[in-house]
């Protein structure tokens, strides 16, 4: 994604410039997120469950959900949650049971293997957490920075969703 010019930019083509580079790396951030999650299950040789699934189990946690609020709460980016759903409930890893007030929905929460998934992630999440606050790396500050600036973002793209300029 990124713009790759052999003149001096004009008005504009900077800030144009440095949008994109932030686009490529929060779409590379999000992929390498995934293959960190994949080669911790790897290591724990977890071969029945994939990184979205994963993830997906971290998000939940001790909540039992609706596929709809898995969306809704942003736990899940993905367009095929129905299909994750149901590899997870058939490997094990979550219980589902149709909603008692609305009969359509089925609402969603971890079993105790599910739980062992989400201990998983939260013990890798918590060591990178440790290493990356560290001076030499980020640090403490300058992750909370990163984190009000993607804040930002996301409200200006959230905006710009609702609002036609």
């Amino acid at each position: 994604m990124n713009i790759q010019t052999h003149v001096a930019p004009t008005e504009g083509e900077g800030d144009l410039r440095t949008y994109l580079d932030t686009l490529g790396r929060l779409e590379r951030l999000h992929r390498l997120l995934l293959d960190v999650v994949k080669d911790e299950f790897e290591r724990l040789n977890l071969i029945d469950i994939n990184s979205v699934q994963g993830l997906l189990l971290f998000n939940i946690g001790e909540q039992e959900v609706t596929a709809g609020e898995l969306k809704s709460r942003g736990y899940y980016q993905g367009s095929n949650v129905s299909y994750n759903l149901k590899k997870l409930v058939e490997a094990g890893y979550m219980h589902h049971e149709k909603c008692k007030v609305d009969r359509r929905a089925v609402r969603v929460s971890l079993t105790e293997k599910g739980k062992g998934i989400r201990k998983i992630l939260s013990e890798l999440f918590s060591r990178h957490a440790g290493e990356i606050t560290t001076p030499g790396h980020l640090g403490s500050a300058a992750l909370e920075d990163t984190n009000e600036n993607l804040r930002r973002i996301e409200r200006f793209w959230s905006d710009s969703i609702r609002f036609i300029y």
